[in-house]
């Protein structure tokens, strides 16, 4: 019987070295990036492949908008997966738009993920306005008032329980919640990000990291409507370097001790940083009847500029 020829939309693969990576194209897996079609299956597809490979690229091209779904991408995965983005990522246009069994809490979560790069010159367009206009949202009340209905908004880029990642040379505008969060990470090198929001967008964190430890932030831009950088309980061995914070509430530790929960954070350095046009500088934030410590902290060389309270 005949050997069946490799179908044109399949990946192709570079066989010059074994280092050589395979790369992964999205559109050779179904991906049609105008925009408007749902591409998920086709990353999913993309992302399963390349997971299972060795030194693999999971390629978003440039010059195409994919619009995906509420997605997790698992691991474990073989050593050496590049997510290479230099197009651009979307969700559902809004609460409304957002299919009613998925999660309103997450967009893209990466989970159990080990050795890992999120590059590329691509654009993350979270499309948050919608969600930033719900009534519920504190920004829409009457003197900081909130209104009762749904209020779940999801966080744009998430990691769980990841270790050795590497993010590096993205835009991404305009989450809904948190542009970035590290949950149960360790080993997390993040560099030469650009992050942007309107300065009125509730609770759009640049970096939020949560029991994670051994993160680096390098050579960053961050303009959003709340932290800059917020190091949650459980995280160690934290050091930025060279981030630009405008505006911005600054970056914060904390807040720790939610419902009398004990929180732990130590070795915290920040230097060599701009805040300009912030409520706050550099802050620890605590609940009353909380436990725990915070301890080796060091701030060197932060230029301030119209900032309401540096140091709090």
């Amino acid at each position: 019987m005949p050997v069946p020829e490799i179908p044109a939309a399949s990946p192709s693969y570079n066989g010059e070295s074994p280092k050589t990576p395979a790369v992964f194209n999205v559109l050779s897996f179904g991906a049609v990036g105008d925009g408007a079609a749902d591409d998920t299956q086709a990353f999913k597809l993309a992302w399963d492949m390349a997971c299972h490979n060795d030194s693999a690229v999971l390629l978003v091209p440039n010059g195409y908008s994919f619009m995906l779904q509420s997605t997790i991408f698992t691991g474990p995965c073989k050593n050496n997966l590049e997510l290479r983005i230099d197009g651009t990522i979307m969700p559902p246009d809004g609460p409304d738009s957002w299919p009613r069994n998925s999660s309103k809490r997450q967009w893209l979560v990466f989970y159990r993920i080990n050795g890992m790069s999120m590059q590329g010159g691509g654009l993350i367009d979270g499309r948050g306005e919608k969600w930033w206009n719900l009534p519920c949202k504190p920004h829409k009340g009457i003197s900081g008032t909130t209104q009762r209905g749904p209020c779940d908004s999801p966080v744009a880029i998430r990691f769980f329980m990841s270790s050795n990642l590497t993010v590096k040379g993205l835009q991404i505008r305009n989450s809904p919640q948190f542009h970035f969060r590290f949950d149960a990470c360790h080993d997390v090198h993040v560099e030469s990000l650009s992050i942007k929001a309107p300065a009125q967008s509730p609770n759009t964190d640049g970096i939020h990291i949560e029991n994670t430890n051994n993160v680096q932030i390098y050579n960053s831009v961050i303009s959003n409507g709340d932290d800059c950088v917020s190091i949650g309980a459980g995280c160690f061995n934290v050091d930025i370097k060279n981030v630009t914070c405008s505006p911005s509430h600054g970056i914060s530790i904390g807040s720790l001790g939610f419902h009398n929960s004990r929180a732990c954070v130590s070795n915290i350095s920040v230097s060599d940083s701009v805040i300009k046009k912030s409520d706050n500088g550099l802050r620890i934030k605590t609940w009353q009847g909380g436990s725990g410590s915070v301890s080796n902290v060091a701030f060197h060389n932060i230029h301030m500029d119209a900032v309401r309270n540096p140091i709090i």
